[in-house]
């Protein structure tokens, strides 16, 4: 997985992504050009599982990421880099939540994050 790979957005390169492994984790450095009219993240694809890298800051006249993740969380596969507006959520789905009743999805928390949509909390289920 190691190497210099393009990062997307829209079908078009808009940067690159630099892939260094270091023990147990990789290290993930890119930089993009954006207008900084919108904030962005950078997803990874790799094998068909996704992972949010983090937001792009302004580094040096451009945009970057500095980051490392652990190596567990990748399959060896070829991956993908592509950049998406901040609120856009990865696959999943929703399910809202209520305080008043029982939540059915307990056992599948562990992939699970908390978002809000259109003013209702839920839990995004991947």
């Amino acid at each position: 997985m190691t190497g210099r790979y393009d990062i997307m957005l829209g079908g078009k390169p808009i940067g690159w992504m630099e892939v260094q492994q270091e023990g147990l984790y990789y290290r993930f450095c890119c930089r993009c050009d954006l207008t900084g009219s919108v904030i962005y993240k950078i997803i990874a694809d790799c094998g068909g599982e996704k992972r949010n890298l983090g937001i792009v800051v302004p580094m040096g006249g451009r945009f970057g990421l500095n980051t490392k993740v652990a190596v567990k969380y990748f399959q060896k596969a070829e991956p993908h880099f592509c950049a998406v507006p901040r609120h856009q959520s990865l696959e999943g789905k929703f399910i809202p939540v209520y305080p008043e009743e029982p939540f059915a999805y307990l056992s599948k928390l562990q992939n699970a994050y908390l978002e809000k949509r259109n003013g209702q909390i839920g839990v995004v289920i991947r």
